[in-house]
C-alpha cells in the first residue's frame, strides 16, 4: 500500500510554488490546453461521426484506433490539463502525441513542419516536472492523502 501512496503523492504533488507560480502555472495549463483542444475536438468529431474515418495510421495500430488514441490525449487529457487533475499523467499521452507527430506524421517535412508539435511536447514535459501548482485539483487531492 505504501508504493501506490508514494505513487500517488509524486503524480499529484502541485509543487510548492508560490501563488504568483502557480498563478503562471494555471495561466499555462489553461492556455495550452486549450489550443490543444481545438485540434482534439474535430478530431473527437470524426471519431464519433458518421462518416468513414480517414486518419493516418503512423503505428500500425489501424486509422480508427490511432485517431481513438490521439482524441485520448489531444481531448481528454487536455480538459484533465485545464481543471491540473493528475497533471503529471495527463500530459504523458500528448508528448507521446506530439513525439509522433514530429518524428512519424512530419518527419519527412522539415522544421517547419515539427516546430508546432515539438514547442507542445517542450511545454507538456515542463507541466510533467514541475507540477500543476495551487490551483488545482492536484492540490486538492494532495492534501487529501493521508501522511501518516
Amino acid at each position: 500500500m505504501n508504493i501506490i501512496k508514494n505513487i500517488a503523492l509524486y503524480i499529484l504533488n502541485p509543487g510548492t510554488y508560490t501563488k504568483n507560480a502557480s498563478g503562471a502555472l494555471l495561466f499555462l495549463r489553461i492556455i495550452i490546453a486549450s489550443f490543444m483542444l481545438s485540434h482534439g475536438y474535430g478530431k473527437l468529431m470524426m471519431l464519433i461521426g458518421d462518416a468513414p474515418i480517414r486518419f493516418l495510421d503512423p503505428i500500425g495500430l489501424g486509422a480508427g484506433f490511432s485517431l481513438a488514441l490521439v482524441v485520448f490525449a489531444e481531448f481528454l487529457c487536455s480538459i484533465c490539463l485545464i481543471f491540473g487533475f493528475a497533471t503529471r499523467l495527463a500530459v504523458i499521452p500528448l508528448v507521446i502525441t506530439m513525439l509522433v507527430a514530429t518524428i512519424v506524421v512530419h518527419g519527412a517535412d522539415g522544421f517547419g513542419k515539427q516546430e508546432l508539435p515539438l514547442l507542445y511536447a517542450s511545454i507538456y514535459v515542463f507541466l510533467a516536472v514541475m507540477g500543476s501548482g495551487k490551483f488545482s485539483v492536484d492540490q486538492y487531492l494532495y492534501k487529501k492523502i493521508p501522511t501518516d
